[in-house]
């Protein structure tokens, strides 16, 4: 019994792990190479069928090919038959071969010249030292016609639809010399022939060769004596075969990731979760009755630990409940003090903008020591109705920024005038600081595609920062410019170099450049963050640059309309 009490024994998490290591990886590496193994052949089938099926086509093709040539040879030959005339003859062979895209040149030969031919019969004959296919049709018992085509017409009828086919083609006469070949290689046309079994079936596809993943057919045709064969490469075999191997690998490696993954998650909490009972009991066996067990209460928290939790918490409250409510209570009002205070330092940089644009456009609309005319009255007005609405937008965008992380904000796109929205954000920020605003807008400039609302504040926001973050006493340049179908906004002003490094994280949330200048600064770092969102919503895109002049510039691009 002692021996038995002094065996190490494994703990909850690493026994799961075990079990889980034996439940997974086992049957899914079986099932990989099974399901690995059943993919190989079938697929290895389709590549054998396929080659099959290009050697036959290849054939019908080289069958149709000669055929037709013999059918147009024979009206050709009836035709010369009945003329006698020489010139006759002569005009006939001329206007058919001007006629013709398949014949290159045609004659008459004689029965004494047979020794410059291959016979005195009708024959086809492939000659690849001159790159031609030789037709010879008798006339009569004297004479015949002969004629000549391109090899390359050849090629391009039998090869017709196999033009964008991976696979080697190779087309050999009987002296097994090249005819016709589609994606030649030299190196795989020596090892394909070297590879040909010595006796040949006639007038049937077979699949030969040793490599089973690249299989290669053959097809001979009698008359003419021609050879076919296709070769499958290893490009196709590794689109194929090794490409469906990795995808069946990958996708059950996932899954096992998945399993796993899974279960960590659970027996991570529970592990967490009875430690958390273990600690519970040590703590109250010491003495301290305020221990609390706090569970990782979710899906994966069985009903047994949480009523373990449950009863011990119980027995805690009733030692010490007085103790616990107050230390709550303190825990709970300190949470919410800390609530409170992130809260106002995340709005108070987005909110002073149309508040104080609010206050001052009030202030002056009550002020009673002058008087205001109806059109300044009312711009007023309108300016306050604006800067409330951003104000009430600005909130929505607290809340809007997992939709702009979810791309799931909603925005009505629209055509927007850039030079009105552009001196509204102007208008609506112009009281930040007292800086000259340099607008360079073409006259009749296009309008845009976005939402007019959203784009106003990325302007404001973008003026709000060059107004915050540039030298005293320096100007604010906006010019706006058309590149291709797109309008180009770059907004600039002087400010010290930034790395390249830093530059591209300024898009992020609350990220803010730590200088003199962004110390001195109040903000909270979203306005770049929603910048972004709401452009690339808008179907743009945002750039930042900095240069060693000292010159920040922002560039906005938004579609034109059409």
């Amino acid at each position: 019994m002692a021996k038995f009490r002094d065996v190490k024994r494994l703990k909850i998490v690493e026994q799961i792990i075990l079990v889980l290591l034996l439940a997974v990886i086992v049957p899914t590496t079986v099932c990989t190479i099974i399901v690995n193994n059943i993919n190989q052949h079938a697929v290895r089938n389709e590549l054998q069928y396929s080659a099959l099926s290009i050697s036959e086509s290849i054939a019908s093709n080289i069958d149709t090919f000669t055929e037709s040539g013999r059918d147009e040879m024979d009206q050709i030959a009836l035709a010369l038959h009945y003329m006698h005339s020489n010139s006759d003859r002569e005009a006939f062979l001329e206007k058919l071969l001007t006629n013709s895209k398949v014949i290159s040149s045609i004659d008459i030969v004689k029965k004494h010249e047979k020794e410059k031919y291959k016979k005195w019969s009708d024959y086809t004959s492939f000659n690849k030292d001159k790159g031609q296919i030789e037709i010879l049709k008798k006339i009569d018992e004297y004479s015949a016609v002969l004629a000549f085509v391109d090899a390359k017409v050849f090629e391009d009828q039998i090869f017709n639809i196999y033009k964008k086919d991976d696979r080697q083609i190779y087309v050999l006469d009987k002296y097994q010399k090249v005819i016709a070949a589609h994606n030649y290689n030299k190196k795989d046309f020596e090892r394909v022939t070297y590879a040909l079994p010595k006796k040949l079936v006639v007038n049937k596809a077979v699949i030969y060769g040793k490599v089973k993943n690249q299989p290669l057919a053959y097809f001979k045709i009698s008359d003419p004596e021609t050879l076919i064969i296709v070769n499958t490469t290893h490009h196709i075999t590794k689109t194929t075969i090794n490409n469906a191997r990795y995808k069946i690998i990958l996708a059950l490696c996932a899954s096992a990731l998945f399993i796993i993954f899974i279960v960590g998650i659970y027996t991570s909490y529970l592990y967490i979760n009875i430690r958390q009972l273990f600690k519970g009991i040590i703590a109250l066996s010491n003495g301290n009755y305020t221990r609390k067990v706090r569970l990782l209460n979710n899906i994966f928290t069985p009903y047994e630990t949480i009523f373990l939790a449950l009863e011990f918490n119980k027995m805690a409250d009733e030692i010490n409940n007085t103790y616990k409510q107050l230390k709550h209570s303190n825990k709970e009002l300190k949470k919410l003090d800390e609530f409170r205070s992130t809260l106002i330092d995340t709005v108070s940089h987005e909110f002073r903008t149309p508040l104080t644009s609010i206050k001052g456009y009030t202030s002056r609309l009550l002020r009673q020591d002058i008087e205001l005319d109806e059109e300044t009255k009312q711009k007023s007005l309108k300016i306050i109705k604006n800067q409330a609405e951003r104000l009430s937008r600005m909130v929505e965008d607290l809340l809007v920024i997992p939709d702009i992380e979810g791309a799931k904000l909603n925005l009505i796109i629209d055509r927007v005038n850039l030079t009105d929205t552009i001196n509204d954000a102007i208008l609506s920020t112009k009281h930040k600081a007292e800086r000259t605003v340099n607008i360079d807008i073409p006259q009749d400039f296009p309008d845009v595609l976005a939402d007019n609302d959203r784009l106003e504040q990325v302007f404001i926001n973008l003026l709000e920062n060059a107004y915050k973050y540039s030298y005293p006493d320096t100007q604010i340049d906006v010019k706006v410019s058309q590149e291709s179908n797109h309008a180009v906004i770059k907004i600039s002003n002087s400010y010290d170099y930034i790395p390249p490094e830093q530059l591209h994280k300024l898009f992020g949330k609350f990220i803010r450049i730590d200088d003199k200048t962004t110390r001195t600064t109040r903000g909270t770092g979203l306005g770049l963050f929603i910048v972004k969102g709401l452009v690339k919503a808008m179907n743009g895109s945002i750039e930042l640059n900095s240069t060693i002049e000292n010159i920040f510039t922002v560039t906005v691009k938004l579609p034109l309309c059409d």
